[in-house]
């Protein structure tokens, strides 16, 4: 139902109030605004939640952080209501409005997990699954606690990931703009007194020169040439994306498919820890690896699993390791275990090997500006060498 923001003044008191409910239309909000003892004098319905996404923020920090205060709060003995109302009370905005909307929900009787289906651009399917079992099973406040470790896990692998790129970015971004501004403006001046000459110049200098011109007199080119660059590899990266997973799992290292099974082995093991069947569990889990090759290869296994078959022998393009702690963990009844031990496994390797990278990274950077320094030096002496040759 939609929701309608209202303004006007208490009936016993007087003082001005305004707030935020659901309705069926904007007779009903009336009712329901003058039933709370309200005189209303302004009310409005909201506008919809995808053009509040757009004028707001994205902040990957709300749904971890609103999930943990509310845990404490569930956990402490505070009614649902009450807590969700502390919770709008400390934020603002868009997420304010949401939570109210929320609010307004569970107290019409709907059940938590209902009321989080209409903001699931906000909280994730495998969110509401989890409160949902929780609410069936009467452990909601334990699946909250659940939640909100499982969502800092993942927000602080993102930001380690965020951290580890950051200085790579950061020394390729200013060893562009250096020698932009070389090319452009000191290199110029420096190789004019060679464009002129009759003599051969080394074909180092004459490559120099050709690049000089290129910034100063052709930049609107390279800026289309960049432009165009850009477009066509998002082009291409958007109608290819299969290929291009598959290419991510065969890069020398194996980072990024260390971050893929952690992250699938960890969404895993914590749904099924959550009591969410099985085939739900591969479902969900598929859709949070981020490599479309791996999780084709998941809903291939959970068909095979309707079938019969134990997962451990259905899974395909995961490491033998991998597929042993999942036959252990079938073996065993123990797969919820075993998905977080391989998990906490791989989140170690994924941190390690990130770190490599970046270490090897940096004297790479200086390697490749060193041999760019080297090539303008060498450029600009060695016709000066040739002319003193000829004075002699």
């Amino acid at each position: 139902m939609p929701i309608f923001h209202y303004k006007g003044y208490n009936a016993t008191d007087g003082t001005e109030t305004k707030g935020t409910l659901e309705a069926s239309g904007l007779k009903d909000a009336t009712n329901l605004v003058r039933a709370k003892g309200i005189f209303p004098t302004d009310i409005s319905e909201a506008r919809k939640k995808s053009r509040w996404r757009i004028l707001q923020r994205n902040d990957e920090t709300f749904l971890p952080n609103m999930t943990r205060q509310l845990s404490l709060l569930f956990s402490a003995g505070v009614p649902l209501i009450e807590a969700i109302q502390a919770l709008s009370d400390e934020n603002e905005g868009f997420y304010r409005d949401t939570l109210i909307a929320i609010k307004e929900r569970v107290s019409g009787g709907a059940s938590l997990y209902r009321a989080l289906e209409d903001y699931d651009d906000i909280f994730p399917e495998f969110y509401i699954n989890m409160v949902h079992a929780g609410e069936e099973s009467g452990t909601l406040d334990r699946v909250l606690v659940k939640l909100a470790d499982f969502l800092e896990n993942q927000s602080s692998i993102r930001s380690k990931v965020r951290s580890a790129m950051i200085y790579p970015i950061l020394m390729m971004g200013v060893s562009i703009v250096v020698f932009f501004f070389l090319f452009t403006f000191v290199i110029p001046k420096m190789v004019r007194i060679f464009a002129d000459t009759k003599s051969a110049l080394p074909v180092m200098t004459v490559i120099l020169i050709f690049i000089s011109d290129a910034f100063t007199k052709y930049w609107w080119a390279m800026i289309i040439i960049v432009a165009a660059a850009t477009g066509f590899v998002r082009r291409f990266l958007k109608t290819h994306m299969a290929g291009v997973d598959r290419f991510l799992l065969k890069l020398p290292g194996n980072v990024l498919q260390s971050l893929y099974y952690s992250r699938f082995a960890r969404t895993m093991g914590f749904l099924l820890d959550g009591g969410i069947p099985m085939l739900r569990s591969l479902k969900l889990s598929a859709r949070s690896i981020g490599n479309r090759e791996l999780e084709t290869s998941i809903s291939e296994a959970g068909e095979k699993v309707t079938e019969g078959q134990p997962l451990s022998q259905s899974l395909r393009g995961f490491p033998p390791v991998f597929i042993q702690l999942v036959s252990t963990g079938e073996k065993t009844g123990k797969l919820a275990e075993s998905m977080n031990r391989a998990a906490s496994s791989y989140e170690e390797e994924f941190n390690r090997k990130m770190a490599n990278a970046v270490s090897i990274f940096e004297p790479v950077m200086i390697l490749l500006m060193g041999v760019m320094v080297c090539f303008i030096v060498l450029a600009v002496l060695l016709p000066i060498f040739q002319l003193n040759q000829l004075v002699k």
